[in-house]
């Protein structure tokens, strides 16, 4: 696999995450190979490996704000793995599945009960004021609300894609609330570096789609 494959940049993201747990590399091997197909199903357009990739490069960003940078890490490889967008329960079953896989390749209970937590916290897309370890997770999430105009334009339609089933005047519906209580918010972001460099931009592409929907 060439070293500039994006598969292979994430497998060694991967491996370097799992390195304090000492897990070797057929095992982390095989796990990664889950993973990939977890988030290789044809229903997903944007919560795909893409989106971890994206998600895992933000945190390196913001690393400096998080209290257990790992723990952090290893939840965003399993904030989406489960994504159905007909159900309402997809961050619990996600919890739940990292749970199980991480009981199974011998991580401490310790760092798994931090993930899941962690998981669980992505639901509302809103940090506790003093939870480092959700704020910085949930920024590196909603970091593509920042994105340049190309790349903002890409992520609408991915989600519209994988809401396929959605009738387009509900979905206009659906999308339009969704966006809005995001600017209803103070702040859409927590961590002081997103909050200065990330938020105009973002509450620009937010109010731009709204406009678009008609």
């Amino acid at each position: 696999m060439p070293r500039e494959n994006p598969t292979y940049i994430l497998f060694s993201n991967w491996q370097h995450t799992l390195q304090p747990f000492g897990i070797d590399q057929v095992g982390a091997e095989k796990a990664f190979n889950l993973l990939v197909a977890a988030y290789s199903t044809p229903n997903r357009h944007y919560h795909t490996l893409k989106h971890i990739h994206h998600v895992l490069n933000t945190i390196q960003v913001l690393q400096g704000y998080s209290n257990n940078l790992t723990a952090v890490q290893i939840a965003a490889w399993f904030h989406d793995v489960v994504y159905d967008t007909e159900a309402k329960d997809n961050e619990q079953k996600s919890a739940d599945y990292a749970v199980e896989f991480l009981s199974n390749l011998g991580i401490s209970e310790s760092i798994i009960a931090i993930v899941s937590r962690l998981i669980l916290n992505t639901k509302d897309h809103q940090a506790k004021v003093d939870d480092c370890d959700s704020q910085v997770l949930i920024d590196a999430d909603l970091a593509i609300f920042a994105a340049n105009s190309v790349e903002y334009t890409k992520y609408a339609r991915a989600i519209r894609q994988e809401y396929s089933w959605v009738p387009e005047a509900e979905y206009i519906v659906g999308r339009r609330q969704f966006l809005e209580r995001f600017l209803q918010r103070s702040h859409i972001y927590s961590t002081p570096l997103m909050l200065e460099f990330a938020e105009p931009s973002a509450r620009g592409n937010i109010q731009g789609e709204i406009q678009s929907l008609g």
